[in-house]
């Protein structure tokens, strides 16, 4: 197998692109994942492109500490009311408590990982644009050129909305740069989301609406419309993110069929329910290369056969008590650590132990025993990363609705919201019962309650509460005291980016 491998190298913002090609062929047991290829693939499967040596790198960097693994979790879960830090009070230090307790530092070394991982995400779809372009040596039919540069565009736009939601103002590279280009001020968030928003038009025109399943998990035109959706209602734009929404839920690619304590084990990956997920595998003899540590960081923390990971990100009480009473969602999201007095079970129907470190875990981070008995090892590594589920879609969809308000669009809010509380209560109409209130403003609360419960440790809850203007009570009320909106919605500029560009960056409000 022929593993490609994107280098980024840095001085000031981010640095060239160097790309390295490492020989050597080994074959994996499962379904072969983004960033690599095989003996039978290579140089490009039917199907594929010519420009998948560049394509895959970007993909791999989706996988990245820097982009989808502690800082990430950080950013989005724990610095929400619905999760709490975890593990132990010293593990992660200080950079990791602040994200928890707030106010973050400037100084803070896992944010400027999250700077430099997501600007290599970045850079290496510039590249791969740029080959698109520019490389002649490299034959290709127009078709081809186009399908590529929409895949390479899909996943600039979404590295580019997870940084213009982290950090607000940011550089803006839309091409290829020298050495001496690279240190530019920070553009607006405007300007960020007019790229992210033709990024993403571009490839939701030209992207397939589906893969042959040799290519399992690579962008289609429904993810990239559904995360326009998401742009659009980040944005207040009702029109247009529902009429995103509806084109995802009318395209036949997706439904709710998938049962809701499915969605998250190994079983579930990729399923009706999946628009789009970060692909990982992975082998009895090769543990890491090809997966993601993002299951690793929130699994079980135990000193035995337990010891699942390092049992960050953990549901709290706070999330907890949003619950309705008998919601099925409530066992499939919390894990819990047996007692003297009570036995808890695991969704495959283990029993837990009473010696966990924490008495609560991320149930939607736990990783089966099957798969840790095939692979002969308990690190997760092999899972995928949900970042677009379809019920995300439809309650987007049933917020757009409500948001653009009259008799029709009311009523169209509550079909979607009720499909989402349908698959949840599985069958028992005693939970869980329709909604049928028709006030705007109501049905706008009981709409965000319902986006927390159903993606609840799904590492959007921050960023909708921000969106939502309801941040600082949210935060206040769940005893994170030291949370100030004005400054705490946005993660500062790294002190470290703003040293290297002597100043050309500027420092966020308050920070």
């Amino acid at each position: 197998m022929k593993i490609f491998n994107h280098k980024i190298i840095g001085s000031g913002l981010i640095l060239a692109m160097l790309l390295t090609i490492s020989p050597g062929c080994k074959k994996l047991l499962d379904t072969q994942r983004q960033g690599e290829y095989n003996t039978d693939n290579y140089p490009y499967p039917g199907g594929a492109g010519p420009y998948d040596t560049y394509i895959f790198g970007a993909y791999k960097d989706l996988r990245a500490y820097g982009v989808h693994v502690f800082g990430f979790i950080l950013a989005t879960s724990i610095r929400s009311d619905d999760a709490d830090k975890g593990s132990t009070a010293a593990d992660g230090g200080a950079d990791a408590n602040s994200m928890d307790n707030f106010p973050v530092q400037p100084s803070n070394g896992i944010v400027n990982g999250m700077w430099t991982g997501y600007y290599g995400l970045i850079t290496k779809c510039n590249v791969a644009l740029d080959q698109i372009a520019n490389n002649k040596d490299i034959v290709a039919t127009d078709a081809q050129k186009m399908q590529s540069e929409a895949e390479a565009r899909f996943l600039r736009g979404y590295a580019y909305f997870n940084m213009v939601r982290f950090f607000g103002r940011i550089p803006l590279f839309d091409k290829v740069l020298g050495p001496t280009e690279l240190n530019v001020p920070q553009s607006t968030p405007a300007q960020i989301y007019a790229l992210i928003e033709s990024d993403l038009k571009f490839a939701a025109a030209n992207l397939p609406i589906s893969w042959d399943p040799k290519f399992i998990g690579r962008a289609t035109s429904g993810a990239a419309t559904g995360l326009l959706a998401k742009v659009y209602l980040t944005q207040k734009k009702w029109g247009e993110a529902m009429a995103a929404a509806n084109t995802v839920m009318t395209s036949g690619q997706y439904d709710l069929s998938t049962p809701y304590d499915k969605i998250f084990g190994e079983t579930g990956e990729n399923s009706k329910e999946s628009v789009f997920e970060v692909q990982a595998t992975a082998t009895p003899k090769e543990e890491t290369a090809y997966g993601v540590q993002t299951t690793q960081f929130q699994g079980v923390r135990d000193g035995g056969v337990w010891n699942l990971g390092y049992g960050f990100n953990v549901p709290n009480s706070n999330l907890e008590s949003a619950y309705e009473v008998g919601d099925p969602r409530l066992a499939r999201t919390f894990l819990r650590r047996s007692t003297a007095t009570t036995t808890y079970k695991t969704v495959y129907g283990e029993n837990t132990a009473t010696t966990w470190a924490n008495p609560i875990y991320n149930h939607k981070a736990y990783v089966s025993p099957a798969f840790r008995a095939k692979y002969g090892y308990n690190s997760g590594y092999w899972m995928n990363l949900r970042i677009l589920r379809y019920a995300d879609v439809v309650l987007m969809y049933a917020e757009a609705a409500n948001e653009l308000g009259g008799t029709a669009n009311t009523t169209i809010a509550l079909t979607a919201l009720n499909s989402v509380r349908a698959r949840a209560r599985n069958g028992n109409t005693a939970v869980l019962p329709d909604i049928t209130i028709t006030n705007q403003d109501q049905l706008r609360t009981i709409i965000h309650h319902e986006r927390r419960i159903e993606l609840a440790m799904e590492y959007d809850r921050f960023f909708d509460l921000v969106r939502w203007g309801e941040s600082q009570s949210a935060l206040s009320a769940a005893g994170k005291n030291n949370f100030n909106a004005s400054r705490d919605n946005l993660l500062p500029i790294p002190q470290a980016q703003i040293d290297l560009s002597k100043g050309v960056l500027t420092q966020n409000a308050g920070y």
